[in-house]
């Protein structure tokens, strides 16, 4: 009998469904199909075919079927698979037809139903498994309400998810023909973030499908995605949705306990109000507690619960969707609310930092979150004083630290920052926090802050300042502060201080220009440099200089002398410097050179910036400059602040910006063959010190534009351009200014032949001998180079052809000088004119009449 049974009933049955998989071991995962389904629907489907994406397909048997109110059955099949090898896979089930009346789907009985679930297995990001789908993807909604759903996806592998619409899939897996969203009075989306499926609002009542995509990101990376085809059943009725009162978000400490209260209530006097919740704290164990469904008339309200434990730590936060469904008829209306619950590991608790002598030794305990993959080494110059927020976890850039080092053991609770072998410089205060790290990129809150010098056995240099500029008798004072922690059982003396110098920021070309031999004379005065053109840099070693113990103790970090540029632009200079030094400069006074006191003037101060502006200067005055730095070091073995100065630059400032561009108009005058420019400009202070004018012309469009006259009247702002061979041409302006600055281009116009008299031929002539009309002459033309003319009669034969562009014809056939008898001729004629693109052709054809008076007879 099922063979008798039209098409239509025999399959009128799929609305909803999505495809998950989890992961079981190496290449085998286990894969769950959920539909919705037509209840009364003959086309029952206790086996789907499903494709893995392989090549391959399995039949998988239904396990379970539950029927709902309003026709709505839910189905569920399971079935493993084992791939052959990591790849990407789009695992795939297409049943041959939808239920019928889906309005914005176009006859939706014959469209198939087809949903996709990627699977990526890729062995450098690790094994996945797909995000759940924990609230139905069938639901309800009122015609002329704000409909809203939230699929509550959760994933337990702790993976970013995205949301996005994307069109319902038929025969193929391809988009269904003719499909549209669903149409809303105000706005139809989807919150990429939160998954909210938001419509404001269903304007007709009936059956509606969508189809989303929830995609998973890990490390930044796409690893997988399922798309959800979801129903909506949108019926007439006057009822109000229930409103969930505002939640706030929560970061909460592994294993302290998160509590709040939900309430909702409804406008809707009687109506009852029952309050649920699903996501990922309940799939946890230790699971959230969250009595439900619970109900109420017109209010309700639930107390939510969750233990949180070292288990629950993810750098993702967990999301609880809240959902209040009222019980109105014939459309139990809805309200939702997300709550993102975060949680973080405790900091590493008593970190201790002890210095040696050229690193510190850090240890801490061992994390209470045994899970956890290991640490992170943060390290600063200087106290912070970091109190991170709830939700602020690791240790963030805007503090100054820095990453030095990852530990992969949980188990390794100790760490020697050495500066990766090459020793911590001297004189300064190194401070460390510590955090736990996890595999999926989470971190604990950081440790306390501690902080440890170095003992100070070597050199802190302290000064490389310029006393006195000049290209060769130059000279740079450079200063030290000597060591306070040798240990006279090792270092007996007597010492002796090297001195190295090198051109520019680094060591590369070192030389030995010194040494001292007391260690406490700390001071030195480079002579005979270039401090004009060139920065230097400078090193000082200590050395145990006893003749039988000769050996180095130590050196200071090279320093460099803070160098000045400028740059003169309009009555402005511009300054700039530049150094590398082992401590920390924070503030840059520029002084300016009083020229009738020959002092130097402080004219402004720079903070934690390296350039500084010189403004409101008269334009070809030298001006001279030099900048005094202020620095200090981190830690307490030199005096704060360090003053040291750079050479003296001077410059003078000129005016290198140019006018604004004029604006141009421009007349042609055809019968003169000239063109007139006419030009204005803005009276504000771009224009105030413009001297001349220059006129550019083209004469083709292009052609590259070329100055042909100068304006130095600047008053004067008008021009010319007369005795041209055609009118066609483009023209630009430019202003200049005293320094000779020359302003871009004006708009460029480009005129053409066309607002001319353009070449036409007459449709009549009488070549009769009385003197009127007797020659086939063109009317008057202009811009014509030449012309290919050919005139035929009536049988097609050639009487007459001339390249010139008068023509002349006096009606004679020219091969046999015989006058053509009366009638219509009809010509070709190939005009070439001088027009803006260069030469160009252009065809005229027609009918000329060639007639005469009565008395004659040709």
């Amino acid at each position: 009998m099922l063979f008798l049974l039209p098409e239509d009933l025999k399959a009128t049955h799929q609305r909803a469904g999505y495809i998950t998989y989890r992961h079981i071991s190496g290449l085998t995962y286990e894969v769950t199909l959920i539909t919705y389904t037509y209840t009364p629907s003959p086309a029952d489907r206790p086996l789907l075919t499903i494709s893995w994406g392989d090549g391959t397909s399995d039949d998988l048997q239904r396990i379970e079927k539950l029927d709902f109110p309003n026709n709505i059955s839910k189905n569920k099949y399971v079935g493993t698979h084992t791939y052959s090898a990591p790849a990407t896979y789009t695992i795939s089930v297409e049943d041959k037809n939808r239920n019928g009346g889906v309005l914005n789907i176009p006859n939706s009985v014959n469209v198939a139903f087809y949903i996709e679930t990627i699977l990526v297995i890729n062995p450098f990001l690790g094994p996945n498994s797909s995000p759940d789908i924990l609230n139905p993807p069938i639901e309800n909604a009122c015609a002329n309400q704000p409909f809203i759903y939230n699929p509550s996806a959760f994933d337990i592998d702790g993976d970013s998810l995205s949301y996005r619409l994307v069109n319902c899939k038929g025969d193929g897996g391809l988009d269904v023909n003719g499909y549209t969203f669903p149409a809303a009075s105000s706005v139809f989306s989807l919150d990429a973030y939160t998954g909210d499926l938001f419509w404001d609002s269903p304007i007709q009542v009936g059956e509606y499908n969508v189809a989303f995509l929830i995609e998973e990101w890990r490390h930044g990376v796409l690893i997988g995605s399922v798309t959800v085809d979801m129903q909506i059943l949108v019926a007439p009725c006057d009822n109000r949705p229930p409103e969930i009162e505002p939640l706030k978000d929560y970061c909460v400490l592994a294993g302290t306990t998160v509590n709040f209260i939900v309430r909702a209530t409804d406008p809707d006097m009687g109506d009852v109000v029952t309050l649920t919740a699903t996501g990922g704290p309940f799939k946890v164990t230790p699971s959230a507690i969250f009595p439900q469904p619970s109900h109420g008339t017109n209010s309700v309200q639930s107390y939510f619960s969750w233990q949180t434990h070292c288990s629950h730590v993810r750098k993702n936060p967990y999301t609880v969707t809240f959902k209040a469904q009222d019980n109105s008829l014939p459309v139990n209306l809805i309200d939702i609310k997300n709550v993102f619950i975060r949680v973080v590991a405790p900091a590493p608790d008593n970190l201790t930092a002890t210095a040696l002598n050229d690193a510190i030794d850090l240890s801490w305990d061992k994390s209470i979150c045994t899970n956890a993959a290991g640490y992170k080494i943060y390290r600063r110059q200087g106290f912070y004083g970091f109190v991170p927020d709830s939700c602020e976890t690791g240790v963030p850039s805007y503090t100054g630290y820095t990453l030095i080092a990852t530990l992969n053991d949980v188990n390794d609770t100790s760490f020697v920052d050495d500066n990766n072998g090459a020793g911590l410089p001297q004189g300064h205060k190194y401070c460390y926090m510590v955090t736990a790290w996890f595999n999926d990129g989470a971190e604990s809150y950081a440790s306390d802050e501690v902080c440890q010098e170095l003992p100070h056995t070597a050199p802190i240099i302290t000064h490389v300042s310029v006393n006195h500029t000049d290209p060769q008798n130059g000279a740079i004072y450079i200063a030290w502060a000597p060591p306070t922690s040798l240990d006279s059982a090792v270092h007996t003396g007597p010492f002796k201080y090297y001195v190295y110098r090198s051109p520019g920021q680094s060591l590369s070309q070192a030389v030995l220009i010194d040494s001292l031999f007391s260690i406490s004379d700390t001071s030195y005065t480079d002579t005979m440099l270039n401090t004009v053109a060139q920065t230097y840099t400078y090193q000082v070693e200590l050395y145990n200089n006893a003749p039988s113990n000769i050996f180095k103790i130590g050196g200071s970090e090279p320093a460099s002398s803070v160098y000045l540029s400028s740059y003169g632009t309009n009555q402005t200079v511009q300054l700039s410097w530049d150094y590398k030094v082992p401590w920390d400069n924070y503030a840059y006074a520029i002084f300016r050179q009083n020229p009738q006191t020959l002092d130097f003037d402080s004219i402004g101060i720079a903070y934690n910036n390296f350039y500084y502006d010189d403004t409101d200067l008269v334009n070809g005055k030298e001006y001279c400059y030099l900048v005094k730095a202020k620095g200090r070091y981190s830690g307490s073995h030199t005096h704060d602040p360090l003053i040291n100065y750079s050479q003296i630059i001077c410059d003078i400032p000129i005016d290198t910006i140019p006018p604004c561009p004029p604006k141009l108009t421009l007349t042609p005058d055809c019968d003169f063959l000239s063109n007139f420019l006419q030009w204005h400009t803005i009276a504000d202070e771009c224009f105030e010190d413009v001297t001349s004018y220059r006129i550019y012309y083209a004469l083709t469009g292009s052609d590259d534009l070329q100055l042909i006259h100068v304006v130095d009247n600047v008053e004067d702002t008008t021009f010319l351009h007369q005795n041209l061979p055609t009118i066609a041409g483009c023209y630009a302006v430019t202003a200049l200014d005293s320094f000779m600055n020359e302003s871009v281009f004006s708009n460029i116009i480009c005129v053409d032949i066309d607002s001319c008299d353009l070449y036409r031929l007459p449709n009549v002539f009488t070549p009769d001998g009385d003197g009127y009309n007797d020659l086939f002459i063109p009317f008057p033309y202009d811009f014509v180079e030449k012309i290919d003319l050919k005139i035929y009669n009536r049988w097609g034969g050639l009487v007459f052809e001339t390249q010139d562009p008068d023509i002349n014809w006096d009606g004679r056939n020219m091969f046999t000088n015989e006058h053509s008898s009366q009638g219509a001729y009809f010509y070709v004629c190939e005009v070439y004119e001088l027009r803006l693109g260069g030469i160009k052709k252009r065809t005229l054809s027609g009918i000329v009449y060639l007639l005469r008076g009565s008395g004659q007879k040709y």
